[in-house]
């Protein structure tokens, strides 16, 4: 029978280990299930023969004993902010305080730090000032380089500079931690680590001038970004269309004062099999004990769902997951779904009902470029826009096959797609979508337009909403001939760079026309590494030079908002505009409550 890793002391001793090697730090609650990274990282160490523990959520105010309370790993710290950007977990787009955190038990606020992977860093360091500080997750691999960050509205450089950990894990750390526990088993071999690929450090000129030219890309430093935004778009480009590649071979260098980030280029596509791996850890699926009955929101969501494939070739502009898993799609076998789908049978609590089998896309499984040397030459950021790429590979007959299998898994009465659908993938005569309809939908679809406007939609690299009326047409034909009473769940974003606020009135004009609900809506928050981010802060389109408006003050941003609820609201605000960094409040969380 699985069992937990641990995390505490007494956890550890009832192993009889006297030694730990590795020990992972996270933002998130310990929720054993491969929806959560640091479960995975733990897992996938643990099956290499290490000894790993887990601190999850450590108390940074009082006297740090959660940081002392396990001592020095054999090997090194790893430190996740967990399964979000700790500053997008902890703010609105308003950059109001949240009162909730769906990775806590109970839901509750104020558990994890601001900038987490620099909070818990810089303690371990202070701590523990020889042993090796490995930082990896979302926030850390997303702010690898000078990025902007929204919440202070200013350029920060690379996380590895602020938080002084010793080796940065970027993208999806199947295979890169199992290579980075290996370099460390006799000790930091600081040559040995510096050969890995998808990892960055930081290095001296002496180091960095050894690197062969024709293979390294030299951005702009921070210093030149701060004083020069063009410069920082210019970095924002070359990194993103390197990062485009299937085969990324190019080491990329950026100077900060006297000393250089350097980032290797990332290992190729995982392979199914690899990924297969991943999934087919023995977790146990359910949360931690040490919670007792207490409710974690983001685990009542995920619980009963199932990941299917990894990456997204979609390329919007606002999104994360092509930074972070790659552009191209890796598919798990149906072996290992359908492995999956008996494990999560097997909990106490299931019904009969699949919350998802999706991924980032739920319909990009098993799609990809027909010829894979084409795909070796492109650099495209997405596969869909500003068309579909006559190489894409759209044949969805291995999803629905897949979706077939499923439903007849006994035991199963419904297994729903929660995930958002790329309605904009050629869909032979809408036979995937007419099978979605009839027997994956709980009775609301979701799918993302995101708006209505075409020179906002070409920002956002977003198909045009004619596309999206067609689907609305062809999802309300198929209930009304099978008497179902189903809606169609679209979402949108207000004040992207380049959305004017007449722009949002001809949106909240043709989504009234449609009678479409308007309840899954947001305001953008530009978070580091998208385009979006860069064009929020710098005005501009880095590949055209293209002047944008941006909504970039509270009262701009709250009109824009508004018009998903009725029209404009004019408040009571001073008629002068306030820049969101200038409104009165701290970032810093005022709860003191914590773990007893």
């Amino acid at each position: 029978m699985s069992r937990f890793l641990p995390t505490s002391a007494k956890e550890v001793e009832a192993l009889g280990w006297d030694y730990i090697d590795v020990i992972l730090f996270s933002g998130d609650a310990y929720i054993d299930h491969p929806s959560f990274g640091v479960a995975v990282i733990g897992r996938l160490l643990e099956a290499e023969g290490y000894r790993v523990a887990i601190v999850p959520q450590p108390n940074w105010r009082d006297d740090l004993r959660d940081f002392r309370k396990l001592g020095a790993p054999r090997l090194f710290f790893g430190v996740s902010a967990g399964s979000m950007d700790s500053m997008v977990n902890h703010y609105t787009a308003a950059k109001r305080l949240r009162h909730d955190d769906a990775y806590t038990p109970g839901g509750v606020a104020g558990f994890r730090p601001d900038y987490a992977v620099t909070t818990y860093t810089r303690i371990l360091k202070k701590l523990y000032p020889h042993t090796p500080v490995v930082i990896g997750g979302i926030e850390a691999s997303l702010r690898r380089l000078t990025h902007y960050d929204y919440w202070s509205d200013s350029l920060k450089p690379s996380v590895l500079i602020e938080s002084g950990a010793d080796l940065l894990m970027y993208g999806m750390g199947d295979e890169s931690i199992v290579e980075v526990a290996k370099a460390m088993k006799n000790g930091f071999n600081a040559k040995l680590l510096r050969k890995l690929r998808q990892v960055a450090f930081v290095e001296g000129e002496d180091y960095v001038g050894k690197l062969p030219a024709e293979s390294t890309i030299v951005l702009n430093s921070y210093e030149q970004c701060v004083k020069s935004k063009k410069s920082f778009g210019e970095n924002f480009t070359k990194v993103e269309v390197e990062s485009n590649r299937m085969e990324q071979n190019k080491t990329i260098v950026e100077r900060v004062g006297e000393r250089y980030v350097v980032v290797n280029p990332p290992y190729a596509q995982i392979s199914t099999e690899s990924l297969d791996r991943s999934f087919d850890l023995p977790y146990t699926r359910l949360p931690h004990p040490r919670y007792k009955d207490k409710t974690i929101p983001a685990y009542e969501m995920i619980k009963h769902s199932v990941n299917i494939h990894r990456g997204c070739f979609g390329g919007c502009s606002f999104c994360t997951i092509s930074a972070h898993q790659g552009k191209f799609i890796t598919s798990r076998s149906e072996r290992s779904v359908l492995a999956e789908i008996e494990k999560v049978k097997a909990l106490p609590d299931f019904k009969g009902y699949l919350s998802d089998i999706g991924g980032p896309s739920a319909d990009m499984y098993q799609l990809g470029g027909k010829n894979v040397e084409l795909c070796k030459k492109c650099v495209r950021p997405s596969c869909l826009t500003p068309r579909v790429c006559p190489n894409l590979n759209r044949d969805l007959t291995p999803l629905l096959s897949l979706y077939r299998k499923v439903r007849e898994v006994k035991g199963i009465k419904k297994a729903f797609i929660g995930s958002g659908i790329r309605y904009d993938i050629p869909d032979d005569g809408g036979r995937y979508m007419r099978e979605v309809i009839l027997h994956h939908t709980s009775g609301r679809l979701k799918v993302a337009p995101e708006h209505t406007e075409p020179h906002v939609l070409k920002l956002m690299r977003k198909p045009p909403f004619e596309e999206f009326e067609k689907l609305h047409s062809f999802f309300g034909k198929v209930c009304r001939e099978n008497g179902l009473k189903y809606q169609l769940i679209p979402y949108f974003i207000s004040s992207h760079p380049g959305c004017k606020e007449e722009d949002m009135q001809k949106l909240s004009t043709k989504v009234r026309a449609l009678r479409l609900m308007t309840d899954q809506v947001q305001d953008l928050t530009p978070t580091p590494m998208t385009l979006s981010s860069v064009m929020f802060y710098t005005g501009e389109n880095p590949y055209t030079g293209e002047k944008l408006y941006v909504a970039n003050t509270y009262e701009a941003k709250c009109q824009q908002k508004s018009y998903f609820f009725g029209g404009p609201q004019r408040s009571n605000s001073p008629k002068k505009a306030v820049h969101l960094t200038d409104r009165k409040g701290s970032f810093e969380h005022k709860s003191k409550k914590r773990n007893k």
